[in-house]
């Protein structure tokens, strides 16, 4: 089955016991007020150095785009100076932020990003599960990025038993504040797999590097990838599907 097929996904229901505290749940789950959460949060740190380890290496000025950039903690670890651009609908998650003055301009969604914008770095961490049409996003990155540029994004394992384990000890502290199950909560937020987001960015990209917080790809917590290298007639051929 082409991976395209599988887009765009559905989310489940939310019960409205979970719709109820969602909101703040969401707020504090980003801001690290919880216990387990401030600690997967020094676990994360691996991603937001991932994503940023090529800055030691890259060229002053460059033009960066951050798609989720949530309360914009990515730019603790971007020690760069050039445009920074960002991708994130709730201004809540941003507008306390210390980092704010560092931000050039704001798109609630990808596909306000003017046509003829291109970056050299477009960034993403722990966003893509979440994402229901995976495929528009990517190619729009895709077609965002110059000629040598790169996309560059981290997530979490879901899908995979690592993954599973590693949510029950926040799933405890999940069922101690509310009463309810983490793992149902999960369900909604996290709808592509690991799996689902390489196959993505693999259809789309011709260069696709992989490296694992862990051992392997199915024993470990988190994922990073380096896409280079597009795949122009898979990408022309799509963004003109749109169009039809």
């Amino acid at each position: 089955m082409n991976i395209l097929d599988k887009f765009p996904k559905q989310r489940i229901a939310l019960p409205d016991a979970y719709q109820q505290i969602y909101h703040q749940h969401y707020l504090s789950n980003r801001e690290g007020k919880y216990t387990t959460t401030s600690f997967s949060q020094k676990l994360e740190a691996w991603m937001h150095k991932k994503v940023a380890s090529d800055i030691r290496h890259a060229k002053e000025n460059q033009k960066t785009l951050e798609i989720g950039a949530g309360t914009l903690n990515q730019l603790a670890y971007e020690q760069i100076t050039g445009i920074y651009e960002i991708v994130e609908p709730f201004t809540e998650l941003f507008q306390n932020s210390p980092h704010l003055s560092r931000i050039n301009k704001i798109y609630r969604d990808i596909a306000e990003v003017p046509e003829q914008n291109k970056y050299e770095r477009i960034t993403s961490i722990a966003t893509f599960e979440h994402i229901m049409d995976l495929p528009f996003v990517v190619a729009k990155a895709a077609e965002h990025l110059t000629d040598t540029g790169k996309l560059r994004v981290a997530i979490p394992n879901e899908g995979t038993v690592m993954w599973k384990l590693g949510t029950l000890i926040t799933g405890a502290e999940f069922k101690r504040k509310y009463g309810l199950d983490y793992q149902l909560l999960m369900k909604f937020e996290h709808v592509n797999t690991a799996d689902d987001i390489e196959q993505v960015l693999k259809y789309f990209f011709n260069h696709v590097k992989c490296a694992v917080y862990g051992v392997s790809k199915s024993l470990a917590f988190y994922r990073f990838y380096e896409c280079s290298n597009v795949k122009e007639k898979a990408l022309n051929s799509y963004l003109n599907s749109l169009r039809q």
